[in-house]
């Protein structure tokens, strides 16, 4: 269905409109049909990012600084999700011995057995958005949606 349809738009928009539109529109469906996926384990997308960032660590705690610089959302207040998930058992948090001011945290047993418990979920979601393209056609919305963000 085109966006104009969907927003019932009968108006005429340039293309650069539509482009925007389809991707904050399509971010939104994706992320609808993620939180769903996430429901469950009770942890949100931002959470579910910090998890991520965490096992990619592979048993080295990382800092608040390296967490928020890897966050898909920059915005993300990494403190406040880092507390989130230490409630929840999710990860640890402990002061560098070296530097006292730097925070360092470690994804859990439990945090581990969430993600394992995600993965094929997410890689079903993953799946399910690409199905109607082609290899070729996901190649190419790729290097399209990276250059029209890196300008």
């Amino acid at each position: 269905m085109k966006i104009e349809e969907i927003l019932k738009s009968t108006v005429p928009m340039d293309n650069s409109k539509k482009i925007i539109l389809n991707v904050l529109y399509t971010q939104n469906v994706i992320t609808e049909n993620f939180n769903e996926i996430l429901k469950p384990y009770e942890i949100s997308g931002e959470q579910y990012n910090v998890l991520r960032i965490l096992r990619g660590q592979k048993g080295n705690p990382a800092n608040m600084w390296t967490i928020q610089e890897r966050m898909l959302a920059k915005t993300s207040n990494t403190t406040r999700l880092v507390d989130k998930l230490l409630l929840k058992e999710l990860v640890t948090r402990k002061v560098c011995p070296e530097n006292r001011r730097k925070i360092e945290v470690l994804i859990t047993q439990k945090g581990l057995e969430v993600l394992a418990a995600l993965d094929p979920k997410v890689v079903a979601h993953e799946q399910f958005f690409s199905k109607n393209l082609n290899s070729e056609e996901i190649n190419l919305l790729n290097q399209l949606l990276e250059k029209y963000r890196n300008q």
